[in-house]
């Protein structure tokens, strides 16, 4: 008898657990709602660069003054805009990135996400609330 409680016992811990997180594409409202609001903060180098994309398609990122030495560009910080295309998260910045745009798929698995930029570039970030 005691096997068969501990069986059921270990059945209900196991109903209790969350499913193993599944990675999810992010698409159209999806994606919006996703990073509208939030910080992302892209893995750059060895550096966290925090991206805030604020609900009405403006953005603004900030580097440390570390990983700013080490980057191109022009400046530690730049604002631009950003919006929803095609299923992908499109931005431009002012000066960063020689001002191009540029667009991202998107796969979320909990808060972390895969990006791959429509040049092949790929990496991952995390989102923050």
């Amino acid at each position: 008898m005691n096997i068969r409680v501990s069986a059921l016992a270990a059945g209900v811990v196991l109903l209790a657990l969350p499913a193993a997180a599944e990675s999810v594409s992010l698409a159209g409202d999806e994606l919006r709602q996703a990073i509208s609001g939030k910080t992302v903060y892209l893995n750059v180098s060895g550096f966290e660069l925090p991206i805030r994309y604020a609900a009405n398609g403006r953005m603004k990122g900030t580097m440390g003054t570390v990983a700013a030495s080490f980057a191109r560009g022009n400046g530690a910080a730049d604002s631009g805009k950003w919006w929803v295309d095609n299923d992908q998260l499109c931005q431009k910045w002012t000066s960063w990135m020689d001002g191009k745009s540029y667009c991202y798929k998107l796969t979320r698995n909990g808060n972390q996400v895969r990006w791959v930029r429509n040049d092949g570039r790929s990496g991952t970030a995390r989102i923050s609330g």
